[in-house]
């Protein structure tokens, strides 16, 4: 009786051993490149999450990546499909919502403005004034709804969409949710320099996440930090110009396109970090910040509470960098060189 009582024992703990072995949860990594640009992400869970990461990747991938000459967004801007899949639909509203909340700086149909600068997939001569003008008529969110089957009406049919400015952002979020559903709390999701983070880092410390300085050089890849931020249950996005730019007759032509007058924005203000509860709304609020330019960014942002924004300016007569953040920014800061 006392053996069999033994062995009862032992194979209790045998099993209790493997259920809390399933059950401990390890820090994982998993990294690659997707639309032209690299990506980090590091998690706790129980077990190794990278089918579910590159299965949300591909998905988003094949919904709304202009790089993806089968993908959803190509279809709708090449007319061949209007549909809209649940992606697009949250991109599209999303889009819709910070486009009038920014006064329209933030716009995903500015795509045919950027192709006639030359920054997109088309390339030619400068567009003279009155080419931009005639782009303009087919430029803006009131230019494209979604009926009530869940197609995309356009008012023109030259209408195009590119969610490039805030689709990385969103990716972020997604894989964040997934790993949230799999019972993952610490976890950083970095795309292309766009972050999300949740929790604590392996060390049991806040994640903290560096900006860079933007480069001085368009060809030099640098990483001098600006500041160091604590990012907890936050998102961080940064956009500049101060990389995809170039000289045309004597002027600086930047990739960042004013969707409300067609010009090109190549101003003093280099680069613009945001700080948002999430990554899309970082991300798409960092475009809109660079459309603005510094003066209308100052006005806007410094009494906001829920974005935190930093701006990073070229001084136009000594060239020397001026950083300017908010108050919601500003708490962020973890430490500055």
């Amino acid at each position: 009786m006392k053996r069999y009582i033994a062995i009862l024992l032992a194979l209790l703990v045998a099993l209790v051993a493997m259920f809390v072995s399933r059950d401990r949860k390890r820090y994982f990594t998993h990294q690659g490149v997707v639309w032209t640009t690299d990506y980090h992400i590091t998690y706790e869970a129980s077990c190794d999450l990278s089918d579910s990461i590159q299965r949300i990747l591909n998905e988003i991938d094949k919904s709304v990546s202009p790089y993806n000459k089968t993908s959803l967004i190509t279809a709708v801007n090449q007319n061949k499909d209007l549909h809209v899949d649940c992606y697009l639909r949250i991109l599209l509203q999303a889009s819709r919502d910070i486009n009038r909340e920014s006064n329209g700086t933030f716009d995903p149909t500015v795509m045919p403005l950027v192709n006639a600068w030359g920054f997109g997939y088309k390339s030619g001569d400068l567009p003279t004034r009155a080419q931009l003008d005639s782009i303009l008529q087919f430029v803006g969110m009131d230019k494209i709804t979604i009926d009530n089957n869940g197609s995309i009406v356009k008012e023109d049919p030259r209408v195009m969409l590119d969610f490039s400015s805030i689709a990385k952002g969103f990716a972020c979020d997604e894989i964040g949710r997934m790993l949230q559903r799999n019972g993952a709390r610490n976890w950083l999701v970095e795309i292309g320099g766009e972050v999300a983070a949740s929790g604590v880092n392996s060390r049991g410390n806040p994640w903290q996440v560096s900006v860079d300085l933007p480069a001085q050089e368009q060809d030099t890849v640098t990483h001098e930090s600006a500041v160091v931020l604590t990012l907890d249950s936050s998102s961080v996005a940064t956009s500049g110009n101060y990389r995809k730019w170039r000289m045309e007759q004597g002027n600086k032509l930047s990739h960042i396109i004013d969707p409300r007058t067609g010009d090109s924005r190549a101003g003093t203000l280099l680069s613009v970090t945001v700080i948002a509860g999430d990554c899309m709304t970082a991300d798409a609020w960092a475009t809109a910040c660079m459309v603005m330019g510094e003066e209308q960014v100052k006005n806007v942002m410094q009494p906001r509470k829920d974005l935190g924004v930093m701006t990073i300016s070229a001084d136009t007569v000594s060239g020397a960098l001026v950083v300017w953040s908010n108050a919601a920014f500003a708490s962020r800061i973890n430490s500055m060189p």
